[in-house]
């Protein structure tokens, strides 16, 4: 749970209007009404959390019981930006540059065209092996995992193009933070960010003693296949996260683990370090180097806008709604949500950051809509 030195008096006292954040809990609250089964809630800013708001009911552990503050929920790719923030982290202490090619790093990178991928094209899904395999069955196992990387090949020239790679490329970041610190990546995000940040119930690989606090997942009604097939994120891959040697291996693009309060506090470390005084361990100048758009023209989603990636990020640029962020957010707005809806964002221009995770999987289009007026009102809730 958040230490109650990181959770403000009263909201205006980090700048948040109570009745702009009694509206977001309201819509949030029906939200669970309409069929969600549980929700969190956390809105940030000045280097605090507003509170944390619990919504539902969700079994943890084999029991069912009201959602609390101590509830653990599945980040999805929301961890993405956690683990991306510790390769930040690699980058400021010289132990890496983004221009180095993966293959001088990692030696399973040296044959079938991924010896010309570079760092920068595997933080920003550019490196062409999306659809690179790693099974379930190893991911606690390293030298399974080097040995299924000898395999890897590119489906498309580095850089040529963007597309997601759900789980490829931060296996690859994994291994490099490895590489270049001797250290289980897993203990290196913890060791190196998370615990300097106050964040120690924020997880990349969830301890079995931690597992009874995990909301297990659950679809609030059969899914439907979409239209192109399922992709790497289909039902199966989705309530394998429900396992605890699923959570346990910490999958590095997948598999954190978190409360609302925990994500809106990582991007308040992030947003505002001045005002997150010894809980900010990594520089501005960092972050500001890690959060520029590294991507350009060529690279765009399949309904054809422009990525806007930067490092294991997503900035907010000219197109902040469509690209997940609060209508009022800045250009410079950055972060990375979660499959099912899950909200992970700040803004270094106005310091507001957000946390909001459930543990209902509901159609896309119903998901979307709720991401969209979540970030609408969380938008709303400043007072300045």
């Amino acid at each position: 749970m958040i230490a109650t030195e990181f959770i403000a008096e009263s909201p205006e006292q980090i700048g948040i209007d109570p009745e702009g954040l009694e509206r977001l809990r309201d819509y949030v609250r029906g939200q669970v009404a309409d069929g969600l089964p549980s929700a969190q809630l956390a809105v940030g800013r000045r280097g605090r959390i507003a509170e944390v708001a619990c919504f539902g009911e969700a079994t943890r552990g084999g029991v069912s019981g009201p959602a609390g503050p101590d509830t653990l929920y599945c980040i999805y790719s929301s961890t993405k930006g956690v683990v991306g923030a510790a390769v930040w982290a690699l980058i400021e202490d010289g132990l890496l540059d983004i221009d180095e090619r993966v293959s001088a790093i990692v030696p399973q990178f040296l044959s079938n065209g991924t010896e010309r991928v570079t760092v920068r094209q595997v933080l920003t899904h550019t490196a062409g092996f999306p659809y690179a395999p790693m099974h379930p069955d190893l991911w606690e196992d390293r030298a399974a995992r080097q040995e299924r990387m000898d395999y890897w090949r590119l489906t498309w020239e580095p850089d040529s193009r963007f597309e997601y790679h759900a789980t490829s490329a931060h296996w690859t970041l994994a291994e490099i933070i490895s590489q270049r610190t001797g250290e289980d990546f897993r203990d290196y995000v913890r060791r190196r960010l998370l615990l300097p940040m106050g964040l120690p119930d924020l997880w990349v690989g969830l301890p079995d003693e931690q597992h009874h606090r995990a909301a297990d997942v659950v679809y609030t009604e059969p899914p439907v296949e979409p239209e192109g097939g399922w992709t790497e994120t289909n039902p199966d891959t989705v309530l394998h996260f429900n396992l605890p040697s699923q959570r346990r291996s910490g999958c590095p693009g997948a598999a954190g683990f978190a409360g609302a309060g925990e994500l809106a506090l990582f991007y308040q470390r992030l947003v505002r370090p001045a005002e997150s005084g010894d809980h900010a361990p990594l520089k501005p100048e960092t972050i500001e180097y890690a959060t520029r758009v590294r991507t350009d023209d060529r690279h765009r989603t399949p309904e054809g806008l422009p990525v806007n990636r930067g490092l294991a990020v997503v900035v907010a640029g000219d197109r902040p709604t469509e690209r997940g962020f609060a209508p009022t957010a800045s250009a410079r707005a950055f972060g990375h949500g979660g499959a099912g809806g899950q909200i992970a964002w700040g803004d270094p221009e106005s310091g507001l950051s957000l946390g909001f995770l459930t543990n209902g999987f509901v159609p896309p289009e119903e998901q979307e809509a709720r991401s969209r007026e979540i970030n609408r009102l969380a938008g709303e809730c400043m007072l300045d």
